[in-house]
């Protein structure tokens, strides 16, 4: 099953300072992860510092473990804002 998480950075308590030292090993765990299949697709957000990403998982709790292995997330500084799953869009189907 597929799923989107959307992710945020914590710009309320952390500095691009903070960020800087911990965004190589983020970077590096996230193509851990599309290497292993886990994830999909990432896209860096237009709105606010953040994130989405597109997991292959068999459910919500695969999906938050995936994302605490994220430096980001293990430290606090990325807060998941919605883990939503997706289902199939039947309009490209045959038509009955």
């Amino acid at each position: 099953m597929q799923f989107f998480a959307l992710l945020a950075r914590n710009t309320q308590k952390f500095s691009d300072a903070d960020f800087a030292p911990l965004l190589p090993g983020e970077a590096e765990q996230r193509r851990t992860l599309y290497a292993q299949g886990a994830v999909r697709q990432v896209w860096n957000r237009g709105d606010i510092p953040g994130s989405g990403m597109m997991f292959e998982a068999v459910d919500e709790k695969e999906v938050r473990g995936l994302l605490a292995t994220l430096p980001l997330v293990e430290t606090g500084m990325m807060d998941i804002a919605a883990i939503v799953p997706l289902n199939p869009y039947p309009g490209f189907g045959p038509k009955r």
